[in-house]
C-alpha cells in the first residue's frame, strides 16, 4: 500500500478537477480524499496499490480537460487505511 499527498496549481478548479479525480481514483481502487483549497490549488491525498496511486498521480499531472496542471507536488504519507474516496469542503 501507497499513500500520497498532492497538490495540484494551474487551471485546476471549476473544471471538474476533483469530481474527475474521485472517479479515476474509484475506478484505479485507490480511497482518499480531495478539495479545493483558497489559493487557488487542489489538494488531494491518495491511498491503495502502488499501481492504483501512480494511475491517479499520473492522471493528475495533467488534469481533466478544460483544465490544466503548471505544477503537480508530490509527498509520500505514510499509510492511514483509509476505505473510501471523498470530495472534502473547501480548506
Amino acid at each position: 500500500m501507497t499513500r500520497v499527498h498532492l497538490i495540484a496549481s494551474g487551471g485546476v478548479q471549476g473544471v471538474g478537477f476533483r469530481f474527475t479525480l474521485q472517479a479515476v481514483a474509484t475506478r484505479a481502487g485507490a480511497t482518499g480524499w480531495v478539495r479545493n483549497r483558497a489559493d487557488g490549488t487542489v489538494e488531494a491525498e491518495v491511498e491503495g496499490p502502488a499501481e492504483a496511486v501512480a494511475a491517479v498521480v499520473e492522471w493528475a499531472r495533467t488534469g481533466p480537460r478544460g483544465g490544466w496542471v503548471d505544477q503537480l507536488r508530490v509527498t509520500e504519507l505514510p499509510e492511514e487505511g483509509s476505505n473510501v474516496f471523498e470530495i472534502r469542503r473547501d480548506g
